[in-house]
């Protein structure tokens, strides 16, 4: 699974979005230093182009986990719902993976995770899923085990032939 922290390295994100093509991403981060990652909601692609389009909200790495709250991009800024601008998004993309600098660079995803993001235990009923899905008009949807480390996401292509199964059962089931 391809998780992103609170606190993300700029190089990273970028990596992460030109070698992948997932629509959102789990976000974890570990609550103290001897603790395991857990899931903390999440955040779509379009909302990380768009804060990777605003290099001023980049900042340097800090040993005290702090981020200046004067660099945040507004909600209306960051939840604009277009489609970036696919050359540009390429070159700052290539900029971001290829420049040692931005190595050091980090982004405080945390005012913009969605922190009420579903998510399902591993051994969650496929049924039940599937309901949740349809019910809520969900894309993807966060898997995790007991302890809320994140193991799986689980997408609405995966469970597209579970509806097929299910009446296919019914229909040949005995009357």
């Amino acid at each position: 699974v391809r998780v992103l922290h609170l606190k993300e390295n700029i190089a990273s994100v970028a990596q992460l979005l030109a070698s992948t093509s997932h629509g959102g991403f789990p976000v974890v981060c570990r609550p103290k230093p001897d603790h395991a990652e857990v899931f903390q909601g999440t955040i779509k692609r379009l909302e990380l182009c768009m804060l990777l389009e605003n290099e001023h909200i980049f900042e340097p790495q800090t040993n005290d986990e702090s981020f200046s709250s004067s660099h945040h991009l507004s909600y209306e800024k960051i939840t604009v719902e277009k489609l970036p601008n696919l050359s540009r998004l390429t070159m700052l993309l290539n900029r971001y993976t290829t420049d040692p600098r931005y190595q050091q660079l980090f982004i405080n995803l945390e005012p913009y995770v969605n922190k009420s993001a579903m998510s399902v235990q591993a051994h969650f009923s496929l049924q039940r899923t599937y309901v949740i899905f349809r019910t809520l008009g969900l894309r993807h949807l966060t898997v995790v085990d007991p302890q809320n480390r994140v193991v799986g996401v689980i997408t609405r292509k995966d469970l597209m032939p579970f509806p097929l199964e299910e009446r296919l059962r019914l229909q040949l089931a005995p009357q």
